[in-house]
């Protein structure tokens, strides 16, 4: 059985019962997908506990193209593209847009799937459409972006279309001219500067590299829970008892919580079962250190839910697509209420 380990960032041991590597999306019409199966792009949002009784796809394809035109450049990109790397790519060309969202792991696949977003930049911002491969018809089919249904860490392809549709190639429409957006946290500093794409994607970099360990020397799959969205009534109950409470609005009756600022203030941080450690230096992050199973890692995702429902009264929900011997798997196992 072929080994997942160094498939996935947070390189639990595991295996899958086929692996099937996807350099061009005319493979996807050989295969039979009536058998489990589980998409893979580079393994930075997904963490596998155990071994996969099915198969594992990882999409590898490679491509990306570049059109100007009058009010927006016009990017396709293929599924496989690593994220960061096409970032990069259009920043050479001096085509902003992306600049915020500079060294989020993972393929370009796996953006709207994860709707993935920083310092005040979401994919929705800028999705035109998605290509993708049709189980059910066998065929190509493209969505736009309403049929995505894009929302907070969240998509139509976590729901309806989760094991229905293969994503290929992601179109984004970049504005021009480029406007910066730098009213979330740290990047506010830059708001009396002379900026420019480069410039803040530096800044960007520097922040996600001084709260977020590399992989390569430590294994994590970056930010592990979402970030909790509560009504503002709760939110304002809740800064009665902690005053430095920071709150994002989402609309006129939600806001958004940081879940590490919850994890560190229920005094979590460092806390670790067998090799699996809440992050020193960002409690959003849960590392590996070796020597380490599923069952550590569920057991350390289930003591923080618990101990943040007890402190807070707040559901904390994984971010992080979790992989058992059947399929994908929600943790939620705490005692609430």
């Amino acid at each position: 059985m072929p080994s997942l380990q160094s498939l996935h960032t947070f390189s639990l041991p595991a295996s899958c019962r086929t692996l099937l590597r996807i350099t061009d999306p005319a493979q996807l019409y050989d295969h039979d997908f009536c058998t489990p199966f589980y998409i893979l792009g580079e393994g930075s949002n997904s963490v596998f506990l155990a071994d996969y009784e099915g198969t594992v796809i990882q999409m590898a394809n490679l491509g990306v193209e570049v059109e100007e035109q009058a009010e927006h450049y016009v990017v396709r990109a293929a599924a496989g593209e690593s994220w960061h790397a096409l970032v990069m790519h259009l920043l050479t060309r001096n085509i902003g847009g992306l600049e915020n969202l500079a060294l989020i792991p993972g393929t370009v696949g796996a953006a709207p799937i994860q709707n993935i977003g920083a310092y005040g930049v979401e994919l929705a911002d800028l999705l035109y459409q998605v290509r993708g491969f049709d189980i059910a018809s066998r065929t190509l089919k493209t969505l736009d972006k309403a049929a995505c249904q894009l929302g907070y860490r969240d998509s139509v392809f976590k729901h309806a279309l989760q094991d229905r549709f293969i994503v290929t190639e992601v179109t984004l429409h970049l504005p021009k001219p480029w406007h910066p957006v730098l009213h979330y946290g740290p990047l506010q500093a830059l708001r009396n500067e002379a900026v420019t794409p480069e410039i803040v994607a530096k800044q960007v970099m520097a922040i996600r590299r001084s709260k977020l360990p590399d992989p390569q020397t430590l294994a994590n799959a970056g930010s592990f829970f979402k970030n909790p969205v509560i009504d503002k009534t709760q939110a304002q109950s809740l800064v009665q008892s902690y005053p430095d409470l920071p709150l994002y609005p989402v609309d006129a009756k939600r806001c958004k919580l940081a879940a590490g600022w919850l994890i560190e203030h229920a005094g979590l941080k460092g806390y670790q079962q067998g090799g699996v450690r809440v992050y020193e230096r960002q409690a959003l992050v849960l590392v590996n250190e070796g020597n380490s199973s599923g069952e550590d890692l569920k057991a350390v995702i289930s003591h923080i839910q618990q101990m943040i429902f007890n402190k807070f009264g707040i559901v904390l929900e994984h971010e992080v697509r979790l992989i058992g011997h059947q399929g994908e798997i929600t943790i939620q196992e705490a005692h609430y209420g």
